[in-house]
């Protein structure tokens, strides 16, 4: 273990544009180039698709224009941790911890290191996850879960180095990232764009329906049935767009935090969302609605890349893909252990994860996350995490922009730099929608959504049964 200090003071390193490019890197991952297939079969039309991105990136957007308040009151490492502290109690604030450390981050980490290994694999088949290197039993690790592992350790081992060295890495691959997503978009529409196609996929743009590669029928849907498919569907691009937050882990190692967290956290959720809707829209000038909905194993960027590029395709993206995941873990590593440090030093984490280590990061938190997420890469199932992560993701949400509310009646003389964008409306109006599609999922994802309820519930006696309730 490297040495550690107590003094607990962190280097604010970052500035306004290595915090957005944080956002921007820890936002997009692999969903862009892969959920859109699911959301197809599920609403079918052009026109839906792009509400389904629009609607998703309106909904990050008030999040992040409402944490612009809690994040200038309280500018210290932590962040939602922080908001959910003050706002209500350690209770909480525990449960929020707990759920991050054993799913929401360390699962997100899992799940977008065993992307990046599955695109490698495009460039080097033996790294895939059909190579089986050991098999006891039922139980059985393959060559795409080792990738994933040595990824997510190398990432620990280059920020337990220093937050600068992360901030490099970080601000560099989200550069490359918007760049090569941006080219491919610009390459779609203009050499790539298919008349015909458009023409077919936009005539009856609002006609939504479920669509079945298997048997290539499509049946029309409204109602009950379209609030479930636009609830199932919605998963996806809300895990894509997930993660805006983790800026606010590391409040206490950016520049003028009061100003700059706010700011980058609308700087980013923007560039975000505009990225993702222009991909969308390039995507529906590339491939019939039938060839997005039914892309081999859901790739729909390498699907279109094909008449983008040519057969060269499947392996621009498969690079751009291991880019983009690379820096995505990247920022959730960096950002992730800043939580249990703050969680450690107010006694409800393992008491080592509140010291720094020589580089004036919290290296113990670091490791223990790598563990964790490494340990979860062995399931290798990307697709089973989607569902409950989001059901917990959204439940933290409506809490943490609730408390804007109980902040404003316990303090309503606190110093507040800045103050969130249409209060009380556009918070208001922020939970609600949130309450819905969580409630959504939870009656029409049981199965899934159901164990991300009990994870949470099960914090509760761990609360209490560890005394954390007396402590001080």
């Amino acid at each position: 273990m490297e040495n550690q200090t107590e003094n607990h003071e962190m280097k604010r390193e970052l500035g306004l544009l290595d915090a957005t490019m944080l956002v921007v890197g820890s936002m997009i991952g692999s969903g862009i180039f892969i959920v859109s297939a699911d959301i197809t079969r599920n609403v079918g039309s052009a026109g839906w698709l792009i509400i389904i991105w629009v609607l998703t990136g309106v909904i990050t957007l008030m999040a992040a224009l409402s944490y612009g308040e809690l994040s200038a009151m309280y500018p210290k490492a932590g962040g939602q941790y922080i908001y959910l502290r003050e706002s209500y109690n350690k209770l909480v604030a525990f449960l929020y911890g707990w759920s991050f450390f054993m799913v929401i981050q360390t699962g997100t980490i899992a799940a977008v290191g065993v992307a990046f290994a599955k695109f490698a694999a495009y460039l080097y088949e033996p790294l895939g996850d059909q190579n089986v290197l050991y098999e006891p039993g039922s139980f059985k690790i393959n060559a795409a879960q080792l990738v994933a592992i040595v990824t997510i350790i190398l990432l620990t081992w280059i920020n337990s180095r220093g937050v600068k060295n992360g901030k490099v890495i970080q601000t560099l691959l989200t550069v490359i990232k918007i760049l090569s997503l941006f080219g491919l978009i610009i390459m779609g529409l203009l050499f790539a764009f298919r008349s015909e196609v458009w023409n077919a996929n936009w005539e009856n743009v609002f006609s939504p329906f479920n669509w079945n590669p298997e048997t290539q029928t499509a049946v029309s849907i409204g109602g009950a049935t379209l609030f479930a498919a636009v609830v199932s569907a919605m998963v996806g691009s809300l895990f894509s767009s997930d993660a805006w937050n983790n800026v606010t882990f590391i409040a206490g190692e950016i520049r003028n935090p009061r100003k700059n967290i706010g700011l980058s956290l609308f700087l980013g959720t923007l560039i975000v969302t505009v990225i993702y809707v222009s991909t969308n829209i390039m995507y529906t000038a590339v491939l019939s609605m039938q060839e997005i909905a039914g892309a081999p194993a859901d790739r729909v960027a390498v699907a279109a890349s094909q008449y983008i590029f040519g057969t060269a395709g499947t392996l621009v993206i498969a690079v751009m893909i291991m880019i983009s995941t690379f820096g995505c873990n990247n920022g959730l590593i960096l950002s992730g252990a800043r939580v249990y440090y703050t969680m450690a030093q107010d006694g409800l984490f393992f008491k080592q994860a509140a010291r720094l280590n020589k580089f004036e990061v919290p290296g113990w938190g670091l490791w223990a996350q790598c563990i964790w997420a490494s340990l979860l890469c062995l399931t290798g199932r990307y697709g089973d995490l989607l569902d409950y992560v989001i059901f917990v993701v959204l439940i933290f949400y409506i809490l943490t922009i609730g408390g804007i509310f109980i902040l404003r009646r316990k303090y309503p003389d606190a110093e507040r730099p800045y103050k969130a964008f249409g209060y009380p409306v556009i918070p208001a109006l922020y939970m609600i929608c949130a309450a819905v599609l969580s409630g959504g999922l939870l009656y029409y994802k049981t199965s899934t959504c159901g164990w991300g309820l009990v994870l949470v519930l099960i914090g509760i006696p761990v609360y209490y049964l560890s005394g954390n309730d007396r402590k001080s």
